[in-house]
């Protein structure tokens, strides 16, 4: 696989210059699926290649993975916070520049979306919010419940979101929960969701599962053993690249 970081001007949604990194497949004739992977709050595009073994768990997959740098955007365009529009970033400057410059397959059918926390909120809410665009995501720990509620400004933490989000985000445009009530059924994205029993976000994800369900939307949940740490997700990705191998019916060259 090839590995290379992809440096932007300035000329996108945020008004700034931003980067990606891309493993893409050698000696493979394409065109190729394309998986968005998101990073969490704390990393940036880099995280996923450092922490993990991704490339090699990539290697001979007809598959070009791209993990764009989201900042603490919460890949979300924010109601108050001046050139933050991470979600535009992602679905119209990101995916248009890899279709127009990859050999991708530039169809619903050929793009799906992975992220871990802030990005497997991310994750599902870009699945589910433009499911003609994504035909399939995972969460990993996924923080599902940060648009789902009204934000208290004295919280050290709702104070960095309300900017983002709005004061009371609930049933609005970010919210998974009532993205997922909205969601055309003839265009639900197939759904996988996983979480450490030990992670602090286990409940969010039993109850993101549990609102899933009460709607009667197919998804595959998943709990093992593990935290909110590297270890846990460097785990899981493998599981998501067999679940995604499945959905866009992608087999490892011999």
């Amino acid at each position: 696989m090839a590995v290379s970081e992809i440096h932007f001007t300035q000329a996108n949604s945020i008004q700034k210059m931003t980067a990606a990194t891309v493993i893409y497949p050698e000696r493979l004739p394409g065109p190729f699926p394309v998986l968005y992977l998101l990073h969490g709050l704390s990393d940036d595009h880099t995280a996923w290649t450092r922490r993990t073994s991704l490339e090699r768990y990539c290697e001979g997959l007809p598959l070009i993975v791209v993990m764009p740098n989201g900042g603490r955007g919460f890949y979300t365009d924010a109601v108050a916070k001046p050139n933050a529009s991470f979600e535009t970033l992602i679905v119209k400057d990101l995916v248009g520049w890899v279709d127009a410059t990859m050999r991708t397959i530039p169809r619903r059918e050929g793009r799906v979306v992975e992220g871990l926390s802030m990005g497997g909120y991310g994750a599902a809410k870009l699945a589910l919010k433009h499911p003609d665009m994504f035909c399939a995501a995972v969460s990993h720990s996924g923080a599902l419940n940060w648009a789902s509620h009204r934000l208290d400004p004295k919280n050290d933490w709702h104070r960095e979101w309300i900017p983002v989000m709005g004061r009371n985000p609930r049933n609005g445009p970010d919210d998974v929960y009532a993205l997922a009530t909205r969601c055309p059924r003839d265009l639900l994205p197939t759904l996988r969701i996983d979480c450490g029993k030990q992670d602090f976000l286990i409940q969010d994800n039993r109850n993101f599962h549990r609102h899933l369900r009460k709607l009667n939307i197919p998804h595959e949940y998943a709990e093992s053993t593990g935290a909110h740490n590297w270890e846990y997700w460097d785990r899981e990705v493998r599981n998501a690249l067999k679940f995604f191998c499945r959905v866009l019916d992608i087999r490892r060259a011999k």
